[in-house]
């Protein structure tokens, strides 16, 4: 386990880039171009994006992000 410390500035950064990071993910786990295997470890990738965000981030805005599981 790591501890970071950030300032006010560095803490609305790292949202901003992480919500840029979790849209990005979104829009290619969408899009019906990207082959099955991909969309899996960009799948991967967002679960860990998505607690990092959480972390930082208010309830209703975590809901945002928040994704359905799919069953296969």
């Amino acid at each position: 386990m790591l501890g970071f410390l950030f300032n006010e500035r560095e803490c609305r950064e790292l949202d901003y880039v992480l919500r840029k990071e979790l849209d990005e993910m979104l829009f290619d786990l969408n899009d019906k171009r990207i082959d099955s295997d991909i969309k899996t470890a960009i799948e991967s990738r967002y679960r860990i994006i998505f607690r990092m965000y959480a972390r930082l981030a208010s309830p209703k805005e975590i809901s945002r992000y928040a994704r359905n599981r799919m069953y296969h």
